[in-house]
């Protein structure tokens, strides 16, 4: 006997047929695409070579450039360097005056420091740098702050996102206020002894952690002095760190204001002296900072008052971004940028030493800047050029705070709103292919989903950086434009080498840590493997190839930071 369908099952059949029939016609026809795109890059991609990457990398590491301090006869060579390169591959200059370069106005400061507190009438002794450090990024001889008022602020932290104050709207106009370090680290309601994962990126830490922010918003809202409390735990980083950073010579940019507009003071102070000065006062540190966790924690006023002194020796300090373009073929889109970012300076020289004088920075950052320049090549063997413009942009002063990358951010060539994503290179792979590839501040926009896709199409996948709490997102050059609401990519090396014992990259990173980060023995060697930087700066290329092709801009991902920042900018854009 015949069995008969009903109709409108017989008809739902034919239509997942018709279905299934144009989903395969679809993924042939995305598959075909594929292929052709991929033949068309093959050029560019295969320009990308071992050999001229080395060649890059021993040039700018030679001892020639002098370590490439800013404002130095090695900036000179590196600048005239990158300037003859990018000629060569005919790329346009990059600044709309005509020219290769950007201007970066900065100036050096070397504090002479002295503080004084007087808690509940009672002096603390603060001995600089081995209690404490205090700096003033304004631009003037000296800065000083009489008997002003002190205040405890939790993490200083204003996050709407996350229904968050920790001003509660106090006025801290000419006060001192005290802050502690990092994200507050808020307890899961149901898992009291575990994070919660909603708040603060959870165990990842996010922009208003970063001593950074806690300056900005001390001298948004008004204060005289702001002082953060160093704990080596959080920090994860020893306070030596941070008295042999801020007791020499430091750079920052020199704004319109002469920097007027930041507080007279940035101060750190170790735990032990902060516990002193609030056991002198009547209150307890440990209970302060455990109230400091929660939403509803109010600013306490302390029974203290802080003075300082800051004399400040002064030079100004002329330094240059470099940049070249590629012009997009689109006319209606030609006026978008993607952007490469690496810096291009290292610590330079010291006279002092006997034998090598020369901090090289061959890894930290020749081999990115060389990266650069590869990419470059690439994009010039395209027989199409793509839709958007690319910027190639080496940038200065990343060693003394990211003030290149924060220069132009600040005062862009080419409106932020335009800028569609920034590819940043810091520190290149010399060790070997990897199965993956890791993004530092992992979930943070789509362009990492990007990343993830052209991963696939090498073998290889995406991970998350294994400490997200020690904020590394926040310590390249990418960051800067991240903080203007521009979606930024940071990808680093893989962790997983093919072919290799499961800890080879792990003891190959301890190793350069130990013996050669910032180090005169960060020089080209002879046991470098760059097959790998080959595969990422490849896989870079085709992230920001993708992305200048797309109809899509990249997007923060939700609860990101810089969400609202961006959004707010298109806004803007759109209406003028």
């Amino acid at each position: 006997m015949k069995k008969y369908l009903p109709l409108l099952a017989f008809l739902s059949l034919v239509a997942m047929g018709c279905n299934e029939s144009s989903r395969k016609v679809n993924e042939e026809d995305e598959a075909s695409s594929a292929a052709a795109d991929s033949t068309a890059l093959q050029p560019a991609l295969q320009s990308i070579s071992a050999e001229e990457l080395l060649a890059y990398t021993t040039t700018l590491a030679s001892d020639e450039f002098e370590g490439r301090a800013p404002a130095s006869p090695g900036e000179d060579s590196t600048v005239a360097f990158l300037t003859r390169e990018f000629k060569a591959l005919g790329l346009q200059p990059g600044n709309p005056d005509g020219s290769y370069v950007q201007k970066v106005p900065m100036f050096g400061y070397t504090p002479s420091p002295t503080a004084t507190i007087k808690a509940n009438g009672k002096s603390i002794n603060l001995n600089f740098p081995e209690d404490y450090v205090a700096l003033t990024r304004r631009y003037v001889p000296e800065v000083e702050v009489s008997n002003s008022d002190m205040v405890f602020v939790g993490y200083g932290v204003v996050a709407p996102e996350y229904g968050w104050d920790d001003y509660k709207g106090l006025d801290v106009k000419g006060k001192t206020i005290v802050m502690l370090v990092n994200d507050p680290p808020v307890a899961d309601p149901q898992h009291p002894d575990q994070l919660d994962s909603t708040m603060f990126g959870g165990k990842a830490m996010t922009y208003y952690g970063r001593w950074t922010y806690k300056y900005e918003i001390a001298a948004e809202k008004g204060a005289a002095a702001a002082i953060i409390i160093h704990e080596t735990g959080p920090a994860g980083y020893p306070y030596e760190v941070i008295s042999g950073s801020h007791s020499r010579e430091g750079f920052e940019i020199i704004t319109p204001d002469k920097n007027m507009s930041r507080a007279k003071v940035d101060a750190w102070i170790t735990e032990p002296k902060a516990r002193e000065i609030f056991t002198a006062v009547g209150r307890s540190f440990d209970e302060l900072k455990e109230a400091a966790r929660k939403k509803d924690f109010q600013p306490v006023p302390l029974k203290a008052s802080a003075s300082f002194n800051i004399k400040n020796q002064l030079r100004e300090v002329q330094s240059q971004n470099v940049v070249a373009k590629l012009e997009g073929s689109d006319e209606k889109l030609k006026d978008e940028y993607v952007i490469y970012t690496a810096h291009w300076d290292h610590l330079g020289k010291d006279t002092t030493l006997q034998g090598d004088q020369v901090y090289n920075g061959a890894l930290d950052n020749a081999s990115g800047t060389a990266g650069l320049l590869e990419i470059a090549k690439a994009f010039t063997k395209l027989e199409k050029k793509p839709k958007r413009s690319i910027l190639f942009l080496a940038v200065t002063a990343e060693e003394k705070g990211l003030l290149g990358s924060k220069y132009y951010a600040s005062r862009p060539l080419y409106p932020l709103a335009k800028t569609v994503a920034v590819v940043n290179m810091d520190v290149l792979n010399a060790y070997g292919p990897t199965e993956d590839i890791v993004v530092v501040g992992y979930g943070n926009s789509t362009l990492e989903d990007v990343l993830a896709q052209e991963a696939k199409s090498q073998g290889r996948h995406i991970v998350p950086e294994a400490t997200p709490e020690v904020g590394s997102f926040y310590r390249s050059d990418h960051f800067e434009f991240a903080k203007q609401g521009v979606p930024a990519l940071y990808a680093e090396s893989g962790v997983v080498a093919r072919n290799q014992p499961a800890d080879y990259v792990q003891k190959w990173n301890e190793r350069y840590t130990a013996n050669d980060y910032h180090s005169l023995t960060d020089e080209v060697r002879d046991d470098w493997n760059l097959q790998g930087a080959i595969e990422d700066l490849q896989l870079f290329f085709r992230v920001g190839y993708r992305v200048a092709n797309s109809t899509e801009y990249p997007e923060w991902k939700e609860g990101t930071e810089f969400k609202a920042k961006r959004e707010a900018s298109l806004k803007a854009a759109s209406v003028q």
